[in-house]
C-alpha cells in the first residue's frame, strides 16, 4: 500500500508509554467505586462483576511467568482516532509476555464474533497501521450482543478457536455488551475473559475514573481547526454569520472543547438549554440579539456552533418529537399508505396534542419533513439528519425581518451552513491519541495476563507527562444505571453529560459574554505531530481543566 511522506514519518512513530508499562507489572486493588442509581438492580443483574475491584498496574520485581494466550479483538460502532493503536499495543502486551501468544480480529465488529469472520494479526499487518486512522485493519460494525443465543454463538466461537480473551474496543453500547458477556461467561462456565476498552469521540463515556475516551481528543482538534480557518475567512469577509453543526447527540462535548479552542460568538451547549427549560424561540432571540450587537460594531459576521444532538435538548421540540415518534410508532402503515410528504405532514400533525401541533405546523417545511422521515432501529427520529443549523438559521432571520420591521437596526445576515462529523472520526490520531490508544490496548493486555474478566482498561492522570499515567482497570458493571430501554428498564453504562458545575463549562461561561460582542477568534491549526511537546502533545482544553480543580 503505498504512503504518503507524513503517513510514513507517523508509522515510524514509537508511542510514549507509562513507565510502569515498560516493566513487570503486578496490581493494587482498591474498592470499586459507589453505584449508580440503581446499583442494587445492577447487581442483581450482574453477580460475578458487580463486587470486582478497581486496579491499578504497579511495578512489579518478581513478574509471573509468560503464557501463551489467544485472543480476539474486535472493533465496535462508529470509527474513533487511534483505533490501530489500541490493536498494537494489544499485540505488542501479549507478545512481550509470550512470543507464541496470537491475536485475531473479528471482521466487521461484534457480527464477526458471531459468524466467526476473523483473520490472525500478524506483526507486518499490525505493523502497517500504526499510528493511522480508521477502523479498516479489521472493520466495525454496529451489531449488538445483547441476548442470550447470542452469547451462546460467541462462546462457541471462542471455544472453537480456543481463545483464552476478547477485547472489545467501543463506546458505552457496546461495554455494556462487553459486560454482559463476561457475566454470561462467568456464569456458564466459560474461562473467555473479557476486556473493554473506551471509545467514543463524543466524550461521553467518561467517569471519575475513566478521564476520557479515545479519539475525543483527535477529532476535537479537528473541528477545532476547520472552526478556526472559518472564522478567519469571516474576518476577512466580513459578511457572513456560520452555523457549524458538530458530533453529539447525547451531549455537547465536542461543541464546548471546540469552543474553548477557538472562542465563537455563540455556543450551544444542549445540557444548559435542557437545565434552564429554555424555549426554541429564546435561543433564536439569543442568536439574533448578539447579530444584533455585532451589527451595532459594523461586524456583520460570527459563528455558532450547535450541538448535533441539540434539537432533543429543547422541550418543547423534546416532547414533540416524542409524541412523533408515538404517532408514528401507532400508525405507521396508515402514515407509509400516503403518497406525498404534505399529506405525510398533515396526518401526523392531526394526531399531535394542540401545543405540539402549533409547534409543528410552524416549524420550516425542510424541518418538518425530517422529522417523520427515516427512523432509527428503534423507530425513533433520526437526529442527525435533521439540519438543526438551517432551522435555526430561518427562524433567526425570520425574527431580523420582525425587528427590522419594527424599526430595529440589525444589519445583514448571510448565513452559511456547515456540519461537522465524518471529517474527525478516521482521521490520523494526535500524539495524545496514539500513546493513550497504545496505551490502552497494553494495558488490557496486562489486565487479561492477571486472569481479569468484566472490566474495562482505563489510564488515569492524562495531563501529566506520559512516563507518569496511570494503567488499570474499572469493573463494567460499576459503570451501570437503569434506564428504560424498549419499555423495560435495563442496566447500560450511563453517558456523561457536559458538567455544568464542572470547571470547563464554567470557564466557557466565564468568557461567552466577550467572544459574544467581540471578535476574539483563535486559529488553533492543523494537528501538529513534531514539535515542542507543549504544542504537539497537548491534551484538550477540557482535561486541563478538569485537572486543575
Amino acid at each position: 500500500m503505498k504512503a504518503t511522506p507524513l503517513e510514513l514519518a507517523r508509522n515510524s512513530y514509537q508511542p510514549k508509554r507509562p513507565r510502569v508499562l515498560t516493566t513487570a507489572a503486578g496490581l493494587h486493588r482498591s474498592d470499586p467505586p459507589a453505584p449508580l442509581d440503581g446499583g442494587e438492580a445492577v447487581r442483581t443483574t450482574f453477580p460475578r462483576t458487580f463486587d470486582l475491584p478497581v486496579v491499578t498496574l504497579t511495578p512489579d520485581a518478581t513478574p509471573a511467568p509468560g503464557e501463551r494466550r489467544r485472543v480476539g479483538v474486535l472493533l465496535s460502532g462508529g470509527p474513533a482516532p487511534g483505533g490501530h493503536n489500541v490493536i498494537a499495543g494489544l499485540f505488542d502486551g501479549l507478545h512481550a509476555e509470550d512470543p507464541g501468544s496470537e491475536l485475531f480480529g473479528f471482521l466487521g465488529g461484534p457480527s464477526g464474533l458471531l459468524t466467526g469472520a476473523n483473520k490472525r494479526l500478524s506483526r507486518e499487518l499490525v505493523d502497517e497501521y500504526r499510528n493511522t486512522g480508521g477502523f479498516d485493519i479489521i472493520g466495525s460494525g454496529r451489531t449488538k450482543l445483547e441476548n442470550d443465543s447470542q452469547f451462546d454463538r460467541a462462546l462457541a466461537q471462542a471455544r472453537e478457536m480456543e481463545l483464552t480473551g476478547l477485547v472489545i474496543v467501543g463506546g458505552d453500547d457496546s461495554n455494556t455488551n462487553a459486560c454482559a458477556l463476561a457475566e454470561y461467561a462467568a456464569e456458564h462456565g466459560s474461562p473467555l475473559q473479557v476486556i473493554g476498552v473506551p471509545k467514543t469521540i463524543d466524550g461521553d463515556l467518561k467517569s471519575p475514573h475513566i478521564e476520557t475516551s479515545f479519539g475525543f481528543d483527535t477529532a476535537c482538534k479537528v473541528y477545532a481547526e476547520l472552526i478556526g480557518n472559518i472564522q478567519r475567512d469571516a474576518r476577512s469577509s466580513l459578511k457572513y454569520w456560520h452555523f457549524i453543526k458538530l458530533m453529539g447527540r447525547s451531549a455537547s462535548h465536542i461543541t464546548l472543547e471546540c469552543a474553548l479552542q477557538t472562542q465563537p460568538n455563540v455556543t450551544l451547549i444542549s445540557e444548559e438549554i435542557a437545565a434552564g427549560n429554555v424555549e426554541l424561540y429564546e435561543i433564536v432571540d439569543r442568536i439574533a440579539e448578539v447579530v444584533c450587537v455585532r451589527a451595532e460594531q459594523g461586524e456583520n459576521f460570527g459563528t455558532v456552533l450547535v450541538p448535533e444532538g441539540l434539537i432533543e435538548f429543547i422541550p418543547e421540540m423534546k416532547t414533540l418529537i416524542a409524541e412523533i415518534n408515538d404517532v408514528l410508532a401507532t400508525s405507521y402503515q396508515e402514515f407509509e399508505a400516503l403518497q406525498t410528504f404534505p399529506h405525510k405532514r398533515e396526518f401526523v400533525a392531526g394526531r399531535l396534542s394542540p401545543g405540539s401541533t402549533g409547534i409543528y405546523r410552524h416549524l420550516p417545511r425542510e424541518i418538518a419533513t425530517q422529522l417523520i422521515l427515516d427512523r432509527d432501529p428503534h423507530g425513533n427520529v433520526q437526529v442527525a439528519r435533521i439540519d438543526t443549523e438551517n432551522l435555526l438559521i430561518e427562524m433567526v432571520d425570520v425574527r431580523l425581518k420582525e425587528w427590522h420591521a419594527a424599526g430595529r437596526r440589525v444589519g445583514a445576515f448571510s448565513p452559511q451552513r456547515h456540519f461537522f462529523g465524518y471529517e474527525g472520526r478516521c482521521a490520523a490520531p494526535s500524539n495524545f491519541d496514539a500513546d493513550y490508544c497504545y496505551a490502552l490496548g497494553t494495558t488490557a493486555a496486562h489486565l487479561l495476563r492477571e486472569g481479569l474478566t468484566g472490566y474495562m482498561a482505563i489510564v488515569r492522570q492524562l495531563t501529566r507527562p506520559v512516563d507518569e499515567w496511570s494503567p488499570g482497570g474499572i469493573p463494567l458493571a460499576r459503570l451501570m444505571n437503569m434506564e428504560r430501554r424498549h419499555g423495560s428498564l435495563r442496566p447500560v453504562i450511563k453517558k456523561a453529560l457536559v458538567d455544568l458545575d464542572g470547571p470547563a463549562f464554567k470557564e466557557y461561561v466565564r468568557q461567552r459574554d466577550t467572544w459574544a460582542a467581540e471578535t476574539r477568534y483563535l486559529s488553533p491549526g492543523p494537528i501538529q505531530y513534531f514539535g515542542p511537546p507543549e504544542i504537539a502533545d497537548r491534551p484538550t482544553r477540557t482535561l486541563e481543566l478538569e485537572a486543575s480543580r
